[in-house]
């Protein structure tokens, strides 16, 4: 097959065709008529959609802003935008007005699509900021709009009138080629204002061919979209999902997650490092509670799983008694914690930072497969990932089918293939600079092993390097600790000074409980920080979990902060990275007291 064929608004007209009356998108605990869209609806709705565009004037290759939570509404707005041949620009809904306008701005958007009340104003505010910005479109009835705005509407309002533009939607959808723009996506970047990456119908016609390769993903799967739609990762995934004719489910409120993937029991869902490590943490901080006979009970049957995923993976041999064993453990304790997640998982692509070995290592046991992709905004996500038969903790697996890798200067990541951007919009200069003789630089560090699995050593650009004159691999320390269900959240300090320090944000709800059983008085959370019993807690959990690290890589000294990184604050990104200059800014004389004998 062509390419042409995978363009994925043909490939989505087609499962609506066949499917019909099967259901496309869910909207977790979301009211009728949101809460289940079939096939039939969702191509219906994103033509009427199309046609909405083409009556406010939007042309072939406007820009259109999308902002807010995940909802079956956003992916209608999306499929529907692209129907009119016009671009989607994704924006995080709890982005600021700063960094709102500057997108509005740049992409000289015409429409926004928003969900709820606090997104409107939002909107009306850009509206003020932005001159190219006519069109408010609002998702949630419920939300009261401005009588003396009439180009402010509600979507369900504007999808009950009718529409004299089928003639010119049927031309732009047979003139639509995969050299058109699909998407704008600014990368939220951790310095520096954001870019926008351009990625156009080939890029992803390309990505969903190479899927198709890989995984065993078919019709009817139910897929629980939780991470933001307005990133590459989970956005790229539901087009994969749905070109597919899979069932996506939409989760507008994340804290809602463990609820969710009870209630949906997905057989797949994109995840973050982060995710699995608060489900590993859990799970360890039980066993510790529980029972000798539990501890052990757990501790064989995790030497089981382990040495029998080493069998399925083909590196080393069973036999008759592990699989005897295996299968008791699966009865006593895989399935347990299976249930947890749904108990009808057949993988969990994972991207956006390093998974720690230990927590790879659980899933793999516990017969959850966890697949540890590599990529970036630039390369429409995937470009390496690890596979049902091909999984190496530690690494982000092998190519995929149609992308080319290789290692340059400084053992730089470099890419070429039909996933690569077409560039930054409005930015010939970025661009220019982010080749290197037609291969994308991705700012990366990595090796490949003698059988092509990727590993990533470290931003290039985020190596620390000591006054001692040693390396730091942030992220791999940040990761090491990480693990501990009391941390959740940690920056480290290297750059120039003679030992690493860490600032720490507590799991405070664990921190309390634990407090509370030890009989601890405190005030406030100021003063359960600085307790000497909590800040030597903190010592000791430290001491264990960085064994594995060289004496030179380990956190000597650490400051509990009471207030963790946000967006709201500028402290981390969108896709939760840290902005480590905006940190060490912010907390410079907690930072300077650690380095003050």
């Amino acid at each position: 097959m062509s390419l042409e064929q995978y363009h994925v608004i043909r490939l989505l007209q087609q499962q609506s065709q066949s499917l019909k009356e099967a259901i496309a998108l869910e909207g977790f605990e979301m009211a009728a008529p949101w809460h289940q869209v079939s096939w039939q609806a969702f191509d219906e709705i994103s033509h009427k959609i199309a046609q909405v565009l083409i009556q406010l004037g939007v042309q072939v290759q406007d820009r259109c802003v999308i902002l807010s939570q995940n909802c079956p509404q956003w992916t209608c707005a999306d499929v529907g935008t692209l129907k009119s041949r016009a671009i989607v620009v994704p924006i995080y809904p709890t982005s600021t007005v700063e960094q709102a306008s500057f997108i509005v701005n740049d992409a000289a958007a015409k429409v926004i699509f928003v969900d709820d009340a606090k997104q409107y104003a939002l909107a009306c505010e850009l509206q003020t900021l932005c001159p190219t910005l006519e069109h408010v479109i609002v998702f949630d009835a419920a939300v009261q709009l401005a009588q003396d705005k009439p180009q402010h509407k509600h979507l369900d309002s504007l999808l009950a009138l009718e529409y004299d533009q089928s003639a010119e939607l049927e031309q732009r959808l047979k003139d639509a080629n995969l050299d058109d723009l699909l998407t704008l996506i600014y990368t939220s970047g951790t310095t520096g204002d954001p870019k926008g990456v351009m990625l156009d119908y080939r890029n992803m016609a390309s990505t969903v061919h190479q899927h198709d390769l890989i995984l065993p993903f078919k019709t009817g799967d139910v897929s629980l979209a939780f991470l933001p739609l307005s990133h590459v990762f989970e956005r790229g995934w539901s087009f994969y999902v749905l070109c597919r004719g899979g069932r996506n489910v939409y989760l507008q409120n994340t804290q809602r997650v463990k609820e969710a993937i009870s209630a949906v029991r997905p057989h797949t869902l994109c995840v973050v490092p982060r995710f699995l490590e608060k489900v590993y943490s859990a799970v360890q901080d039980k066993v510790a509670k529980s029972a000798e006979g539990r501890k052990k009970l757990f501790a064989w049957a995790m030497g089981v799983g382990e040495r029998q995923f080493e069998v399925s993976q083909g590196r080393v041999k069973g036999g008759l008694w592990l699989s005897l064993q295996w299968r008791l453990a699966n009865k006593l304790v895989y399935s347990k914690l299976q249930a947890v997640l749904g108990g009808r998982l057949k993988f969990m692509p994972c991207g956006g930072a390093a998974l720690d070995l230990n927590v790879a290592s659980f899933f793999h046991a516990i017969g959850i497969p966890v697949l540890c992709g590599y990529g970036m905004t630039e390369t429409n996500a995937t470009v390496t990932c690890n596979t049902l038969d091909n999984r190496v903790a530690g690494s982000n697996g092998k190519v995929l089918p149609e992308i080319q890798i290789k290692l340059g200067k400084d053992d730089e990541i470099l890419v070429r293939g039909d996933t690569v951007m077409r560039g930054y919009y409005n930015r010939p200069e970025d661009t220019a600079a982010a080749f290197e003789d037609g291969w994308l630089k991705t700012g990366d560090a990595g090796r490949l092993d003698a059988h092509g699995n990727l590993f990533i050593t470290d931003r290039i650009k985020e190596l620390m390097k000591t006054s001692n004159g040693k390396y730091i691999a942030p992220q791999r320390v940040e990761g090491t600790v990480g693990r501990c269900p009391f941390i959740e959240q940690v920056a480290v300090i290297a750059d120039a000074r003679n030992y690493v320090t860490a600032l720490i944000v507590p799991a405070f709800e664990s921190l309390e409980a634990w407090a509370k059983e030890k009989g601890l008085k405190y005030e406030s959370p100021i003063e359960l920080l600085r307790h000497s019993h909590v800040v030597e807690h903190f010592e000791q959990r430290l001491k264990h979990l960085q064994q594995e690290l060289a004496g030179f890589e380990q956190i000597k000294k650490f400051t509990l902060l009471p207030e963790a990184f946000s967006m709201e604050a500028g402290l981390i990104t969108p896709t939760l990275k840290l902005r480590r200059k905006m940190i060490y800014h912010k907390y410079v004389h907690e930072i300077n007291a650690m380095y003050n004998n």
